[in-house]
């Protein structure tokens, strides 16, 4: 009898102890958010009338304030059509948070520990699809030149290319495609996350587009007539064609084969070509899709193979899941791993 109890008794007791907060449970290190306001000089004057101080969310390691002289590697995160830095980082309500997931994974060593940082690119059309154009702001060199210069100034960063990556999703995957293959100067590493209009989007003889005259008139639009509209604005503006500034691919039902050759030239399936110098010099390159995201995934297909055939060594996936639902996985289980295997993990001349 005192034998069943006394198993009895170790039973509980380590079930107990199975269930201790911090004994068995991974202890959570929590990384600090800060929101601050950036100048972007290149996004001066834009005609959509935005802003050229731009919010910027700051995610520092749980050690930043506790290890001074350590210097980390940065990765510039770009947020997707229709939403903010501020969603992204847990400080609106969504259906992602990535500091929690970051804290997650370096607690649980799956994970080096990053500074991440993510500008507001929402814009009077809901995304500036971080491209040069006079109507949205020059968005491209906002975040390759001065964003990273003042990151560099005011934190601790690894400040050389080697310390530097550059990721996103959806729009934001299309915009770190379209600037990492321009700048590997400044970027090592690039991961895609569902990228957006890699591929020339589809002109459709959409009537909807001729109804839309005014700003109000946008706003009240559908989701795939506001796409068009933000990528007008970013990739065939119009100085002359108050008061929405761009020009349509379709107009009057009538293909704009000017413009259309305009969008064709901004995707970056059509421009591998012309970089694949810079696309060479990257250190690591990354994307992934849903496979129920159709469009998109048929897109790193064709990336994947174009890169293929020019014996560039990358990272590719399809995998089970929709545009948004498993993005918090691939972030804790693919991108942070990546980062974490291709950025510089210390300034040698400084630490």
């Amino acid at each position: 009898m005192r034998t069943r109890l006394s198993y009895f008794l170790l039973l509980f007791a380590s079930l107990s102890l199975s269930f201790t907060p911090g004994f068995s449970q991974t202890e959570i290190k929590k990384g600090t958010v800060v929101r601050i306001k950036v100048h972007g000089k290149s996004l001066e004057g834009n005609l959509q009338g935005d802003p050229a101080d731009r919010n910027v969310s700051v995610y520092l390691p749980a050690s930043y304030g506790s290890n001074p002289k350590r210097h980390y590697p940065v990765v510039y995160f770009l947020h997707g059509f229709t939403n903010d830095d501020a969603q992204w980082y847990g400080l609106k309500k969504h259906w992602i948070n990535l500091p929690a997931i970051i804290d997650t994974a370096v607690s649980q060593g799956r994970s080096n520990e990053m500074i991440f940082v993510t500008p507001d690119a929402y814009t009077r059309f809901q995304g500036s699809w971080y491209s040069n154009s006079i109507t949205t702001g020059n968005w491209e060199d906002f975040v390759a030149k001065e964003l990273v210069e003042y990151i560099d100034n005011h934190y601790r960063t690894i400040p050389q290319p080697a310390g530097r990556g550059i990721a996103g999703h959806s729009m934001g995957g299309y915009g770190a495609m379209r600037i990492g293959e321009k700048y590997p100067d400044i970027f090592s590493s690039v991961y895609l996350l569902s990228p957006a209009t890699l591929s020339p989007p589809n002109f459709s003889t959409n009537v909807k587009l001729d109804a839309v005259k005014t700003v109000a008139d946008f706003e009240k639009s559908d989701f795939y007539t506001k796409v068009a509209f933000a990528l007008a604005a970013a990739w065939s503006p119009d100085l002359n064609n108050p008061p929405l500034y761009l020009q349509l691919p379709v107009r009057d039902g009538q293909a704009q084969a000017d413009v259309q050759a305009k969008w064709i030239a901004n995707t970056p399936i059509t421009s591998v070509d012309q970089y694949i110098g810079n696309i060479r010099k990257l250190k690591a390159i990354g994307f992934d899709a849903g496979d129920k995201d159709v469009s998109i995934a048929q897109s790193i297909k064709v990336l994947d193979s174009l890169l293929s055939n020019y014996k560039v060594k990358h990272q590719f996936e399809i995998y089970e899941g929709t545009h948004t639902n498993k993005i918090s996985e691939r972030i804790s289980q693919k991108m942070l791993g990546f980062f974490s295997g291709n950025l510089m993990l210390s300034d040698k001349r400084r630490d």
